[in-house]
């Protein structure tokens, strides 16, 4: 729905902090460890977030998996999940640079997942255990976030330094298998996350989007997919 209307990214990032706030404070936690789990949440939202519906399919925290690259990516993940090397995720809330986690069973399996991903000399993905009670007083917080090994941009997005290269680790190889080429109408949800606007998201600003479209469509017209898929 974001296609179509102007994109507001303070209006979208207010809407998904309230969002987090409804899911993860709920009225079965203490009311006296209330406060401090509410001021948890405003730091992890501050350092990694806004909050996010959906990731760029070639965003770390989605695309940190094996794959053959005879057979090239699989369908396109946006969530984290088992399909994309995860273990345990249960009652999550997705951030720009990270998420949190409540599984009932414990930490162990998210951290364990995690320290199995591939590595990557441009990012790193962590997870930790976060003290402060979340969702429900029996389930265990934990943060997965990634670590960029170059700056963001001054607003907080990732810069097209990195966002075209791992777009590029991420679509190229499909050219193996596939029969047709998706337009950027199709794919722009899966290049540029959600919340989105035709350009740009809370991923990435517009300067990057463009970019991101522009090489997307260079791409295509390549005829390296086959033809352009229209339906």
């Amino acid at each position: 729905m974001h296609e179509y209307m102007a994109f507001r990214a303070d209006e979208e990032s207010e809407d998904g902090r309230r969002r987090a706030f409804e899911y993860l404070i709920t009225r079965h936690l203490d009311p006296k460890t209330r406060p401090a789990s509410e001021a948890k949440l405003h730091e992890l939202i501050d350092q990694f977030g806004p909050v996010v519906e959906a990731y760029p399919s070639w965003h770390p925290l989605v695309s940190s998996y094996e794959f053959d690259p005879d057979e090239g990516p699989p369908q396109p993940r946006t969530t984290p999940g088992h399909e994309n090397g995860y273990q345990g995720l249960d009652h999550t809330i997705y951030l720009r640079q990270a998420f949190i986690t409540c599984p009932y069973g414990g930490a162990k399996r998210v951290i364990e997942a995690v320290d199995n991903l591939k590595e990557h000399p441009r990012f790193s993905i962590t997870a930790e255990q976060i003290d402060e009670p979340l969702y429900m007083p029996n389930a265990t917080p934990v943060l997965v976030k990634c670590k960029w090994f170059r700056p963001m941009e001054r607003d907080g997005t990732i810069p097209k330094s990195l966002a075209v290269p791992l777009m590029l680790e991420q679509e190229v190889p499909g050219w193996r298998k596939s029969k047709v080429a998706e337009t950027w109408e199709t794919m722009s949800s899966y290049i540029l996350g959600l919340p989105r606007g035709s350009r740009s998201s809370l991923f990435v600003n517009q300067e990057t989007g463009q970019a991101l479209k522009s090489i997307y469509t260079t791409l295509i017209y390549t005829g390296m997919y086959g033809p352009i898929y229209v339906g």
